[in-house]
């Protein structure tokens, strides 16, 4: 393949265009802000699950809560029904019965009023638990979408230069030929750099030296040829002072 040197020079411009696409497309992959989201994402259903934990148990306790209360309310009323048989006039075996009763009741009252203020105790204790892990979940949550924020930012600005530099090397490869182009775009695609200017010795794509026997043939060859380096197959590009 045959290409004015100045053509061939250009193949510079665009080996610079791709290298700033790639380090702008290598930070758009290790943008710091993408460890740290998942960071935040793993703290986020941490703290849902703790907030799940302390409401099912705040739930839980809240319903032994209301049962010891509905125990203690049919305990008053029986006390309060056999208090209303007394008061209507029983008889004295009646009578006898309806105190013993009474007795039982109120020492069946003591127990569960007691247990009511623990538990109730409890339950306070809990809903304080369920109050700090809403908190710890909201916190969570704000500084995932704080991080969110910056990498969108972050991408944003990232999307902006690739934008650029994609318009810039458009430009280039349409002042191109487009066998060069293809050529240079093929070797591209198995990774590294397409081409390269070589300096003294050393290729620029590669940076190796060619061998004695390689460099001469690259001398020897005609100025609108387009030579390859036998190391990394990149484009060679040369200038008079290399020729």
């Amino acid at each position: 393949m045959k290409a004015d040197p100045a053509v061939q020079r250009r193949l510079l411009d665009l080996a610079d265009a791709d290298a700033e696409l790639n380090r702008v497309q290598h930070r758009r992959r290790s943008l710091p802000e993408l460890d740290q989201i998942g960071d935040a994402e793993r703290e986020v259903r941490a703290k849902r699950d703790e907030l799940v934990v302390a409401e099912t148990a705040f739930s839980d306790l809240d319903r032994e809560v209301k049962r010891l209360e509905n125990e203690v309310e049919q305990v008053r009323k029986r006390e309060q029904r056999d208090r209303d048989l007394m008061a209507a006039g029983a008889s004295a075996k009646q009578l006898e019965d309806l105190e013993h009763e009474l007795q039982t009741l109120a020492r069946r009252q003591g127990v569960l009023e007691d247990e009511q203020l623990e538990v109730m105790e409890q339950r306070e204790a809990l809903e304080t638990n369920v109050t700090k892990s809403r908190d710890a979940l909201t916190e969570a949550e704000e500084k995932l979408s704080e991080v969110q924020e910056r990498r969108d930012e972050a991408l944003s600005g990232l999307e902006s230069s690739e934008a650029r530099l994609q318009r810039d090397r458009d430009l280039i490869t349409k002042a191109l030929p487009d066998d060069l182009v293809a050529l240079y775009d093929r070797i591209r695609s198995r990774g590294g750099v397409a081409a390269g200017l070589l300096q003294g010795a050393r290729c620029g794509a590669c940076r190796i030296e060619l061998d004695r026997t390689a460099l001469n043939e690259v001398r020897e060859a005609a100025a609108d040829d387009v030579v390859r380096c036998e190391e990394c197959g990149a484009i060679l590009v040369r200038t008079g002072e290399n020729r």
